[in-house]
């Protein structure tokens, strides 16, 4: 059994120390905004929070987890993901949409700590993250948008 703390709430699960945080939220707790991609944390598909650092889910065991706090796309809250999702809309970045929860949950956690980032800071920390439509100029876009 391990106690974990997922988007604020305390969560008790069985499940090997071993176990993917992705395969924790996706199936057990029905949390499916963090997709599954590549599951070798090459595409950024399944990026959630650890206190505070984006890390890819597919490969975080939930052992990496206890004592910390995990914040997936569903419980993103603050003023950065709010200029951000508006910053979205406002550049149309979206298109097909599977990698824009990891997507967001890297520029937030980038825009969490510099919030003012060059573009060679917001390249490198969307650096993992890949979009099979090439959205990339619309994301930096975005980006700049909601640090401004």
């Amino acid at each position: 059994m391990s106690t974990l703390n997922i988007n604020g709430k305390t969560v008790t699960v069985k499940a090997e120390p071993d176990t993917p945080i992705l395969w924790l939220l996706r199936g057990e707790l029905q949390l499916t905004g963090t997709k599954f991609g590549c599951g070798m944390a090459l595409c950024g598909a399944c990026t959630v929070h650890l206190d505070g650092e984006a890390v890819r889910g597919c490969v975080t065991p939930i052992s990496a987890a206890e004592g910390k706090a995990i914040t997936t796309i569903e419980g993103l809250q603050g003023p950065q993901i709010e200029a951000l999702r508006k910053a979205w809309i406002d550049v149309d970045v979206v298109q097909c949409g599977y990698c824009q929860s990891g997507q967001l949950m890297s520029a937030c956690a980038l825009l969490s700590k510099t919030p003012q980032p060059t573009d060679a800071q917001i390249d490198d920390a969307m650096s993992g993250n890949l979009c099979r439509c090439g959205t990339y100029p619309r994301i930096r876009a975005a980006i700049r948008q909601a640090a401004g």
